[in-house]
């Protein structure tokens, strides 16, 4: 008898499986059909959210509550839908620089309110309520910064409670005594899967709610709904997850909401190759987070074994945009072998919508246990300082007409040009351009400065580092180039 049991149990658990694996291709496959056109950069502020709230305020499917304000006046929205008894509560942008599953939650809206996917939706809006807190720092929002208005780190502000977006989370986590919670954030692109060159795309944490860190029966189920999560992201972005270390941090508001009681369960989005917007990251975000409300609503993710949390590798962080590998450099007379690794600096434009890059080596000497999303190895290669161009150079249009990968080639990665425009904060060429009175300072390799030198083999100038952008003299293929600078 218990031989026949076991065997339905496992036809069962398979057919489970497979509908799950199908619903989960099935949400990535149709994503397009519900990404929400209107946010489409991770540059959004709250008066970009401020038309779909309303339009979902008069939509009969969802409930629209106004349940605080940030410390600048700007509503804070909790948009509810579902009449189920499993309470579920999602929260994004606590930072708010943060954006990528704010976005995720509108695309998640979208699917909701279509005529698609209906068995699904039943199932889950039957056995749960959803409630969703999109945007909690809509202050920070507007200038693309990490911390709310006061200048504080809400994530921080748990047991003070000094914050009004604070004092709303709390207040709202209280009232719905929520089952399931999720905290929404974005990570550091830089973040990698321990041990290995692939990004942490998305990581993952079951906060613990005590220093010992004890695991009850709410972050045990916490733990087991992060690694059906896992299962769903190793399809898409195989092998780029993470999990972050669990130490207790008392002041934090994940840890405490998983001492309060409700299951809570940290996803952070990292990077992606190629995806500078996160565009990638907020589908899979779309997909994993709703296929774990489908579980959570039809508690198949109770079957997993917890010891499978462990074996999600932990977050590290030794990635660089770019690494150079076993260049040689000239110092004082001498050669030396050095890896340099480079990242990409985002510096907002004054209205906070777009930004501009401005490059920073970041490390060099021996980076054999570091990676790159871009690694050249750079052996025979002689690290080469660029020159001045030496015709003076009227304007950007002139500027535009010279063959700038022959100016390359020829050993120039400054351009002395007349007339900048004032409206430029950055060179869309990639090569410098300096004003007619600015001195380029003496060539080193050193950290913090502008990643800017060129890379020379048997005799040829075959590689150009500009702003920490690296291009292929010798190839016509597209390179993932944005700007170089300006120095007036």
């Amino acid at each position: 008898m218990r031989v026949q049991i076991t065997a339905l149990f496992l036809i069962a658990s398979l057919f489970c499986s497979a509908q799950q694996k199908d619903l989960t291709t099935l949400l990535y496959d149709t994503y397009e059909t519900y990404k929400e056109p209107s946010l489409n950069k991770r540059r959004i502020k709250h008066f970009d959210l401020y038309p779909l709230i309303e339009k979902y305020r008069k939509n009969d499917k969802f409930k629209v509550s106004r349940v605080g304000t940030s410390i600048e006046g700007r509503p804070l929205s909790l948009i509810s839908i579902g009449q189920g008894e499993t309470d579920v509560f999602l929260w994004s942008q606590m930072h708010g620089d943060e954006p990528t599953a704010t976005q995720a939650i509108f695309d998640i809206f979208n699917l909701f309110n279509s005529p698609d996917f209906k068995a699904e939706k039943q199932e889950i809006l039957a056995n749960c309520t959803l409630h969703f807190l999109p945007m909690l720092n809509p202050d920070g929002a507007e200038v693309f910064r990490r911390r709310n208005r006061l200048g504080i780190d809400i994530n921080r502000d748990a047991l003070r409670l000094q914050s009004p977006e604070g004092q709303t989370l709390k207040r709202v986590r209280d009232s719905l005594d929520a089952d399931f919670g999720f905290n929404l954030h974005d990570q550091s692109t830089y973040y990698n899967a321990e041990r290995t060159e692939k990004p942490a795309t998305i990581s993952y944490l079951a906060p613990a709610y005590n220093y010992e860190k004890d695991i009850n029966e709410k972050r045990g189920n916490a733990m087991k709904v992060i690694v059906f999560m896992n299962n769903i992201i190793q399809k898409y972005a195989q092998g780029q997850v993470g999990r972050y270390n669990d130490d207790f941090e008392p002041r934090a508001f994940g840890d405490n909401i998983q001492k309060w009681g409700t299951s809570t369960i940290l996803i952070e989005s990292g990077g992606y190759l190629g995806d500078v917007e996160k565009q990638e990251i907020r589908k899979l975000n779309y997909v994993s987070i709703l296929a774990a409300i489908y579980s959570v609503a039809t508690e198949n993710y109770k079957e997993i074994a917890l010891e499978e949390y462990e074996k999600i590798p932990e977050n590290d962080r030794k990635l660089f945009d770019l690494k150079i590998e076993n260049a040689t450099y000239s110092l004082l007379g001498k050669d030396y072998i050095l890896d340099i690794g480079m990242n990409r600096l985002e510096v907002d434009k004054e209205e906070h919508k777009d930004f501009w890059y401005s490059s920073r080596i970041l490390d060099q000497g021996d980076l054999s246990t570091y990676y790159g999303y871009e690694t050249l190895d750079a052996t025979g290669y002689t690290i080469t300082p660029g020159k001045v161009y030496p015709d003076l150079v009227s304007s950007f249009s002139a500027l535009a007409a010279l063959d700038i990968k022959s100016l390359l080639k020829s050993g120039y990665t400054y351009v002395r040009v007349v007339n900048i425009p004032s409206e430029n904060l950055a060179s869309p060429f990639p090569i410098h351009v300096i004003g007619k009175k600015f001195e380029v300072p003496e060539f080193l390799v050193e950290v913090g400065i502008n990643p800017t030198f060129l890379l020379k083999k048997g005799g040829n100038i075959t590689h150009a580092v500009i702003n920490g952008f690296l291009i292929d003299l010798n190839s016509d293929k597209k390179t993932n180039f944005k700007n170089a600078m300006i120095y007036r």
